[in-house]
Parts: C-alpha cells; structure tokens; sequence
C-alpha cells in the first residue's frame, strides 16, 4: 500500500519538529511563554493607577518632555523624557526596588518606557493605560 501524498509531507512536518515538539515537557513548564515573550509591565486603567498611587513608596513617572511635564502633571510626578538620548542613563539611578507608576500623554511613549526599563531589570512597572489625557479626563488633580 503506497502512502498518500498528505500523508507524507505531515510526517515529513513531524520529523523536522523533532521529538521536544512532540510531546510535552517533563518538567511541566510545556505551557510557560520563554522569557522574552512574557510583559514585563502591566497596563492599568486611571482608577487602578490612582489605588497605587495612593501607596506613598511607589513612584509616579512621567516620561514626557520638560515641556509637557511643566505644563501640567500629577502630583508627585519625577520627569525622565523617555526620547531623551540619556533616558537609559538616568533610569538606571533609580531604586530599582520600587514600584513605578509611568505615564506619558496616550500611553505608547509610556509603553515604550516600561520596556526599556524592563530590559534594566525594572521588575514592578506599571504603564497608565490612556496617559495623561485620560488622568485628567477623569477629573483627577494635576500640578503646574
């Protein structure tokens, strides 16, 4: 009896998978993501991010521009400018046992912060879904 031509090329498939690809992991961890695909940030909504602000040790950042961030910010906020060449550099002195609370104005320059201090081994980032704009959208106070 000849195999059939599907037949074939899915044991062909199989064959280059190679046998970790088959069946599951004897250590129980088939299911974890490897360690570049997990977040290393969690997004939270402006009420969220106001229930951690209220813990006094965590750090509100903001990384938007000097500008930005004198026309208006949340109280308490520290100013890094995730675009500035020296962003890396000046994250790299804070506490990197402290949780922080990040911001810019929509979310995505915040976004983009919480990764690049994840890659800085940042382990408790929090990034405010909507940004600033939804901060005080929501009637929330700001500092000028």
């Amino acid at each position: 009896m000849k195999p059939s031509t599907t037949a074939v090329v899915v044991l062909a498939g199989l064959l280059c998978l190679g046998p970790t690809h088959l069946a599951p992991a004897a250590d129980g961890k088939e299911n974890q993501k490897p360690a570049a695909e997990k977040k290393a940030f969690k997004n939270v909504d402006v009420a969220g991010f106001e229930k951690l602000r209220a813990e006094k040790e965590n750090v509100v950042l903001d990384v938007r521009t000097a500008k930005e961030f004198q026309a208006g910010h949340i109280p308490g906020a520290i100013n890094i400018d995730v675009n500035a060449p020296d962003f890396p550099e000046k994250v790299t002195k804070l506490d990197k046992n402290k949780t922080y609370l990040v911001h810019c104005a929509a979310g995505v320059r915040s976004a983009r912060a919480c990764h690049k201090m994840s890659q800085l081994d940042f382990p408790k980032l929090y990034n405010l879904e909507g940004g600033f704009r939804a901060w005080e959208k929501a009637g929330n106070p700001v500092e000028k």
